[in-house]
């Protein structure tokens, strides 16, 4: 066949930005946290339920795990939900940038603001 059978998960777009996001925030990857960390990246103004409807999925398809924090006195001990990208995560996210890499390879120029 002309594709390979075996390939990472496919991600879309805003799978992309979210595992980015949980990525880059480490420890620190909950909810709002990951909104915020995607619009002050991308400038894309998202809803906090696209982004947890996301992470759901994300985690159904065993690409994140998620767990519950302590209660915290400042959310008036509610406890916030932390996520972080599982190894199958990272190999879809990598998949997905080196896919996207090679596609631009050599379109350097005609990809510059003119």
């Amino acid at each position: 066949m002309w594709f390979n059978r075996r390939a990472s998960v496919q991600l879309g777009d805003f799978e992309q930005l979210v595992l980015l996001g949980v990525l880059r925030l480490g420890d620190e990857a909950y909810g709002a946290a990951i909104r915020q960390e995607i619009h002050a990246r991308s400038r894309r103004d998202v809803s906090i339920n696209a982004v947890y409807t996301t992470l759901d999925r994300l985690e159904r398809k065993g690409l994140v795990r998620s767990w519950t924090g302590a209660p915290t006195a400042h959310r008036g001990a509610r406890r916030r939900k932390f996520y972080e990208v599982r190894p199958s995560g990272i190999a879809a996210i990598r998949h997905a940038y080196h896919t996207l890499r090679t596609l631009a390879d050599g379109l350097e120029r005609q990809l510059e603001s003119r």
